[in-house]
C-alpha cells in the first residue's frame, strides 16, 4: 500500500498549528518562570549580604546614582539620609584607615579615635 499527495483538511492543519502554538507559548513559560526563580535567589542572596553589611546598601544606592548621572546627564539631590550614610561612611574609612596604619610614637602605639564634624571624619 502506498500513500500519495495526502491532503489535510483546513480545520486540521489550524488544529495542529494552535497545538504547535500552544506548545511553544508553555516552553516560554517555564523558561520566564525559571528565569523569575533564579532572579529571586540571587536578590534574596543581596538582601542577605546587605543586612549583614548595611553599608552595602548604600553604597548599592550610591552607584545607581552614579549610573543614573552618568547615563542621562544629569543632577541628583541626596536625601538628608543618604548624607548621613555618606558621612557615616567616611567615618568608617577614617576608622579602617586608622586601624591599618598605627601611629606610634616613643616605640608605643598611640590609639586612635574618630569622631564626625560637618560631615567630615576628624582624627583626635
Amino acid at each position: 500500500m502506498e500513500l500519495k499527495d495526502i491532503q489535510l483538511p483546513d480545520s486540521m492543519k489550524r488544529a495542529m498549528a494552535k497545538q504547535a502554538e500552544a506548545e511553544r507559548e508553555k516552553r516560554a513559560k517555564i523558561i520566564n518562570a525559571e528565569g523569575e526563580h533564579l532572579a529571586a535567589a540571587a536578590l534574596g542572596e543581596a538582601s542577605d549580604i546587605m543586612m549583614a553589611h548595611p553599608l552595602a546598601l548604600q553604597l548599592r544606592n550610591l552607584q545607581s546614582l552614579v549610573e543614573i548621572g552618568v547615563d542621562k546627564n544629569s543632577t541628583v539631590v541626596f536625601p538628608a539620609p543618604l548624607m548621613t550614610t555618606i558621612a557615616e561612611l567616611g567615618a568608617f574609612l577614617a576608622r579602617e584607615q586608622a586601624a591599618a596604619t598605627p601611629d606610634i610614637r616613643n616605640g608605643v602605639p598611640v590609639p586612635v579615635s574618630v569622631s564626625l564634624t560637618n560631615g567630615a571624619p576628624d582624627t583626635a
